[in-house]
């Protein structure tokens, strides 16, 4: 069980979920010719979740210090797992992930989409090691990772079956992924500043230079409450534009995506406490979820 926290089993579980998602619930209903077989998308999931729990490792392997006091509790490297032991974790599930990539980009005739597994592990491991330390740099790109993780589907999917008679209907595709690729950014960058100012204390004592370290923490938390309205307004505006027709697609949006968007603004705007802002993290997990289970309704829509 050490082994499975240490790694993430629930975050990975949500990235394999939604990859099947985006294949399964997405694609596949609309009978179109796409790039990968079952085998094929078993093995980008398993390559993208292993380069993910190796990012996680890593993370935890340089949190050692400040995990002491953001969660004492929940501390594994040092504790349950020795630091040694968790960098041969690291090392393994990099190896495994990167070969498995490099099989798949070879199968699917395009050697070069290799690189975008080598490029996320090095950028797991840079961000881990320097850029979480950063000011608003290090949530950027964790964010862009996970938007990453969807993305990668739909390039091993669509581009290499382009062609020119399909180019229009491919990139239709495309953009709805991407879409949700977006959504999945917004988000997460929401829920890394959330955890900035719930780690406040740990990172100050590291040295660590997150937002709510430079600006402070009730200024952090101003900016949190305004980027909450972000995706608040923009699946409004979704709704209003492209679903409005379909009423099953308007009552999930409104109940699972904009009731908790609305309820997490109005926490963070009078959030205080360690335990508030764990708490919007949480919520923001949940909606990031039901966000990406709104790919079953595209064959109704």
């Amino acid at each position: 069980m050490n082994v499975l926290n240490l790694i993430r089993w629930k975050n990975l579980l949500m990235i394999a979920l939604v990859q099947l998602l985006i294949k399964y619930a997405f694609l596949e209903p609309f009978g179109v010719n796409f790039g990968l077989t079952t085998l094929q998308i078993l093995i980008l999931i398993l390559a993208t979740i292993c380069i993910a729990a190796a990012g996680n490792v890593i993370n935890d392997i340089y949190d050692v210090e400040t995990d002491f006091v953001n969660k004492p509790d929940n501390k594994i490297i040092g504790k349950s797992i020795s630091e040694k032991t968790a960098y041969n974790f690291f090392i393994a599930l990099n190896v495994i992930g990167v070969c498995l990539g490099y099989y798949l980009s070879q199968s699917v005739g395009r050697s070069a989409f290799f690189s975008i597994f080598v490029i996320i592990s090095a950028l797991l491991y840079v961000y881990a090691s320097y850029l979480k330390q950063t000011f608003l740099i290090g949530n950027i790109i964790v964010s862009a990772l996970v938007a990453l993780s969807i993305i990668v589907v739909g390039i091993f999917e669509l581009l290499p079956v382009i062609t020119t008679e399909n180019r229009q209907t491919l990139f239709t595709f495309f953009k709805i992924i991407l879409d949700y690729a977006l959504f999945a950014f917004i988000i997460n960058l929401i829920r890394e500043i959330a955890k900035d100012i719930e780690d406040i204390d740990g990172d100050y004592k590291a040295g660590m230079r997150t937002l709510p370290i430079v600006i402070g923490r009730e200024r952090a938390g101003n900016i949190l409450f305004v980027l909450t309205l972000i995706p608040l307004f923009a699946v409004s505006y979704y709704i209003i534009n492209s679903l409005y027709k379909n009423q099953i697609a308007v009552i999930y949006f409104l109940v699972f995506i904009i009731a908790p968007l609305l309820y997490i603004s109005i926490k963070s705007f009078s959030a205080k406490t360690k335990k508030e802002y764990h708490h919007i993290s949480n919520v923001l997990k949940l909606v990031m979820l039901f966000g990406m289970f709104s790919l079953l309704l595209y064959k109704y829509n």
